[in-house]
């Protein structure tokens, strides 16, 4: 066996409800000055008020920041450590989707001013220490609460990551409850982004991909597979919406450690560009780029597929392989999800400088069990158009 490494959050609770802990869970873990992180939408929920008053039960004092957009850029992460840093906060509460996990991550590491932002990209630049940091996820997607990764807008419309352990935080707080609320549109979209997780995870081509983020992931396919679907269309069944919180962080815990590839690649410019959700960006482009990688490699998701859909057990090889891509395909369209990138309004000439984009993405085509060109790329977008 090849050796390797696994990180992740020091402490993950959950449970329904769990959010009423969160105050004694501040003061041990932070203190009674804490920055809480979230967005506008999150905002028009009621979760942010209740928040903000079980806090102030427990006696800590909360400076809110508000203002996180989808796809952060670097500008609201250096708005949000200015006040952090002039707050004078003892610790960082992240509380809504992905974005708003991902600016709390680093609002925690910048904010004792060792550090800055134009610094860190990249895998190991951040060194750390940072504050104490606790995660709330409210949405089902991108196991944010568990991974070394924060994605940030830079320029117009590119994304660079900042790739620490340091940032995994020193809770991750689970609640299924704060997700019963959300839209059926939004659940799909970051269901898939889960799945695409646990996916890429268990056949990346990464030196680091080990045994547990294999096992993680099968596990996450489970319980995701067999859930999405009445999550998107019974968004009050708590059984489903337990499962994809659950299975969204083990996916998370899994990628967090063996990195996501050629999916994520070519879906980043797809945000950048046109401010498509990560998650459906994801959605649009994952048939086409498992289609081409189970030309060469179909082993990895021969295995997967019955733990996502298990009535493909009874086929075999490469013909399980292809029907493992053209279920998720079925998938995202009985999700609701739009079907292609002309259903998005991408104009057909665009395709070409998207490719190219996608190229930049070195950290994570690296991953990919088979080589991709930007000619492969072109291809592939095409296929999605």
């Amino acid at each position: 066996m090849n050796p390797f490494t696994f990180n992740t959050s020091k402490s993950i609770q959950f449970g329904a409800g769990s959010l009423n802990r969160i105050g004694e869970l501040v003061r041990a873990q932070i203190g009674d000055r804490v920055m809480l992180v979230t967005d506008p939408g999150m905002m028009s929920t009621g979760i942010v008020d209740r928040t903000l008053k079980i806090l102030s039960d427990a006696g800590v004092r909360v400076e809110l920041f508000k203002d996180v957009e989808a796809d952060p850029p670097e500008a609201v992460i250096l708005k949000a450590t200015e006040q952090a840093k002039a707050a004078d906060i003892a610790g960082v509460v992240g509380l809504g989707g992905g974005s708003s996990l991902d600016v709390a991550k680093l609002v925690a590491l910048l904010a004792l001013g060792r550090e800055e932002l134009k610094d860190v990209y990249g895998v190991g630049s951040a060194k750390g220490p940072r504050l104490p940091l606790i995660l709330v996820p409210t949405t089902s997607g991108t196991g944010s609460e568990v991974t070394p990764i924060s994605i940030v807008t830079t320029g117009t419309n590119q994304k660079m990551g900042v790739v620490t352990p340091v940032i995994l935080p020193d809770v991750a707080l689970l609640d299924p409850e704060l997700t019963y609320g959300l839209p059926a549109h939004v659940t799909a979209a970051t269901g898939i982004d889960a799945m695409v997780h646990a996916i890429e995870a268990y056949a990346s081509a990464s030196a680091n991909n080990n045994p547990v983020s294999r096992l993680l992931a099968t596990q996450a396919l489970i319980m995701m597979g067999r859930s999405i679907l009445k999550a998107v269309h019974e968004g009050a069944d708590a059984e489903a919406r337990s499962d994809m919180l659950l299975g969204s962080m083990l996916a998370g815990q899994a990628f967090a450690n063996s990195p996501v590839a050629a999916v994520h690649a070519l879906a980043y410019p797809l945000g950048g560009h046109f401010h498509i959700p990560h998650g459906l960006s994801n959605a649009l482009v994952l048939p086409h780029v498992l289609r081409f990688n189970v030309v060469t490699s179909p082993q990895p998701y021969a295995e997967l597929a019955p733990y996502a859909f298990p009535e493909l057990a009874d086929l075999e090889g490469q013909e399980r392989a292809a029907a493992f891509c053209d279920r998720l395909a079925d998938l995202s369209r009985d999700c609701g999800l739009q079907p292609n990138l002309r259903a998005m309004g991408i104009p057909e000439d665009i395709l070409p400088r998207l490719a190219s984009d996608a190229m930049n993405q070195t950290r994570l085509l690296v991953n990919n069990p088979r080589p991709l060109a930007e000619a492969d790329a072109l291809a592939i977008y095409r296929a999605a158009y």
